[in-house]
């Protein structure tokens, strides 16, 4: 089968290794409109479900994401006139960058044609064509009207920056200014750095001034308002070299249909998950693994059989996550409800945005804050991270090919 993935990210190259896995005669291709080594963005967030996948479905390249990735073991909630309280769960982190770079490494080493700086005519040569161009997507813009995208953007405003600050594990920091509040959620994604979201409502983005502000004057207003949490350093927009701004309002994107003939969605060209429950990339490349074992399940039979199965057994998945998202998002946009709130209740509220959790949940949470009640959870959470990944298929091999320099078994304080 000759395969064309228009899109270099997460969701195109990780399909290209499950397809070449499955079949090495597969003529797989991928087109990047941008050049090697280019990519927007800072790191990525994802959870043991993720790597439960991915060790099933190629221990190889599983095996480098999880030795170059930061592990965190809690989130931290800071907010102005509170003290610092915790929220139990880990995770991990890894820059975007990096993750690209493990994913085309295993997928050149298998014989995928990485083409950078290349842009899909509006018909490729090929058997199967998957959509992997993000959220706008000009393969599914060729076919609007069979696709049926619909679009509808959220009330905040926000913007993905960067910092040479690191930090400790993963955080939220809520600021009161004159304005109202404004918000960050951050995590290292390596020794060097950290993503930094920062959110508000309409009202304090304008009255901050943000609105009159370009990229580099905006970032330098931001970080003296959260001064306290950066330690001096500073705040990076990637749009402000080109005198530009990246303050956003979230595009939630559905689609109708996710194939049309030869044609398939996958990641953001199909779907977009609100960022306040960070599983943006995680969906994307589970939906390269069930669209690659859709297809397998109809070698040389059926592609449309196969398509099919894969949207609808993707929509049923991500159901449940784009209603906890949408829940998520609508707190954020509430979150001058829950401001005065005391700083035990207001964090449980912050955790407790995308649905009710059971008393016993408010319990724990209350007596998990300080001293040994914390230090217990947070070992118990460990343990149960190792106990999980020891499990996995393929994880206790030796990794092949080149590996990453940093392997921070923990980062926890």
């Amino acid at each position: 089968m000759r395969i064309t993935c228009v899109g270099g990210g997460p969701a195109g190259l990780y399909f290209a290794v499950l397809a070449k896995l499955a079949d090495p005669a597969h003529e797989v291709t991928v087109l990047e409109r941008n050049p090697a080594g280019v990519t927007y963005g800072w790191g990525v967030v994802f959870w043991d479900d993720l790597l439960d996948d991915l060790f099933r479905h190629d221990p190889v390249s599983a095996r480098r994401i999880w030795d170059a990735a930061y592990k965190w073991d809690e989130y931290e909630v800071r907010a102005t006139g509170k003290a610092v309280s915790y929220l139990a769960g880990y995770g991990f982190s890894l820059g975007r960058h990096r993750l690209l770079d493990i994913l085309g490494a295993r997928a050149a080493e298998l014989g995928v044609d990485l083409r950078y700086r290349s842009e899909a005519t509006d018909d490729p040569d090929a058997d199967l064509v998957v959509a992997c161009d993000g959220a706008g997507s000009r393969v599914r813009e060729h076919d609007a009207a069979h696709f049926g995208a619909e679009v509808v953007h959220g009330r905040n405003r926000y913007i993905w920056l960067g910092t040479p600050h690191v930090f400790r594990t993963f955080t939220f920091g809520f600021e009161k200014t004159e304005a109202g509040w404004i918000w960050f959620h951050a995590y290292p994604f390596t020794d060097e750095a950290s993503t930094f979201i920062v959110e508000c409502t309409p009202e304090t983005w304008a009255g901050l001034g943000f609105d009159e502000l370009d990229g580099r004057d905006g970032c330098d207003r931001l970080a003296r308002i959260f001064a306290d949490h950066l330690d001096g350093e500073p705040l990076i927009d990637q749009r402000a070299e080109s005198g530009g701004t990246g303050w956003m309002s979230f595009r939630r994107i559905t689609n109708r249909r996710w194939d049309h003939g030869n044609v398939v969605l996958t990641g953001d060209a199909a779907h977009t998950t609100h960022f306040a429950i960070g599983s943006g990339t995680k969906l994307a490349m589970q939906d390269a693994m069930t669209l690659a074992d859709a297809i397998n399940a109809d070698a040389g039979g059926d592609l449309g059989a196969a398509l099919e199965r894969y949207e609808h057994t993707r929509k049923a998945a991500l159901a449940p996550l784009q209603a906890a998202a949408k829940a998520s998002s609508e707190w954020f946009e509430r979150m001058n409800d829950y401001g005065d709130l005391p700083a035990k209740q207001f964090s449980y509220a912050l955790s407790n945005r995308r649905g009710a959790y059971p008393l016993w949940r408010y319990v724990l949470h209350v007596s998990t804050q300080r001293g040994a009640g914390r230090a217990m959870l947070r070992r118990a959470l460990a343990l149960r991270r190792w106990s999980r990944a020891r499990r996995r298929p393929g994880f206790g091999a030796p990794v092949e090919g080149p590996q990453h320099r940093h392997d921070p078994a923990h980062i926890g304080g």
